[in-house]
Parts: C-alpha cells; structure tokens; sequence
C-alpha cells in the first residue's frame, strides 16, 4: 500500500482505526525528511496490512501543533487507536522494520491495561 496524505479531517479517523497506522509528519523544505520520504514509502510497499499516513506540516500546522510536533521528521506509530511510539528524526531502514515488529509484537490486553491504571492512578491522585 502507498503511503496516504492526512490532513485534520482524517488524521482521527485514520489513527483511531483498528490495526496499525504509521504517521511520518514532514515538510518539503526538510534534509531529513526527504531523505526519510523512500524508507517510509519502501517500507509502505512491503507492510501493505498497516496503514502509512503522511502529515505535511506545512499545508497542516494546527494538526502538527496539535499533535505536538516540534521537530521533523516525526515518526508515530498507532496501535487499534493507541499512540505507541512516537519519536523525531529520520530513521534508517533497519531501525524502521524493528519499529514495526515491535508495534506488531505488543500485547494490546496489556497496552489497555496500563492506561486504564494510569488513569485511575492520575483520578485518585
């Protein structure tokens, strides 16, 4: 599957879906991103099961603020509407592909469980 362009309306829709999306945010006036662009889309051609969005931070800026961005390339990795991962700058191929199996290799039972115990841990404080 290529890579998809996410703007503000889709980005929840698309982070929030079952499975796993992948989101490179970037601009065209940045080095590493551009270097970044051929991983994410090779790596886009051979996981066509997970969804690679991509956020111009540029055309996009209240999304980027939103989502915390403050340097680029951001890589984040969403699992069945979790944010996962979430890391700047641009990674090689190989740091990529241990990115994805370890997205793929969580145990989302557990994910689900720490949250709901931060929660309570963060209303009962």
């Amino acid at each position: 599957m290529a890579t998809v362009n996410l703007t503000t309306d889709a980005f929840e829709k698309t982070v929030t879906s079952d499975g796993i999306t992948l989101v490179d945010f970037w601009a065209d006036w940045c080095g590493p991103c551009k270097m970044f662009g051929p991983i994410y889309e090779a790596a886009s051609e051979k996981n066509s099961e997970i969804t690679f969005g991509k956020v111009d931070t540029e055309a996009e800026q209240a999304l980027a603020s939103a989502a915390g961005i403050t340097s680029i390339p951001t890589l984040m990795a969403f699992r069945d509407g979790v944010l996962v991962f979430s890391q700047p700058g641009a990674l090689p191929a190989a740091a990529l592909d241990q990115v994805i199996e370890a997205v793929r290799a969580l145990d989302m039972d557990e994910v689900h469980a720490k949250i709901a115990a931060q929660r309570a841990g963060a209303q009962s404080a």
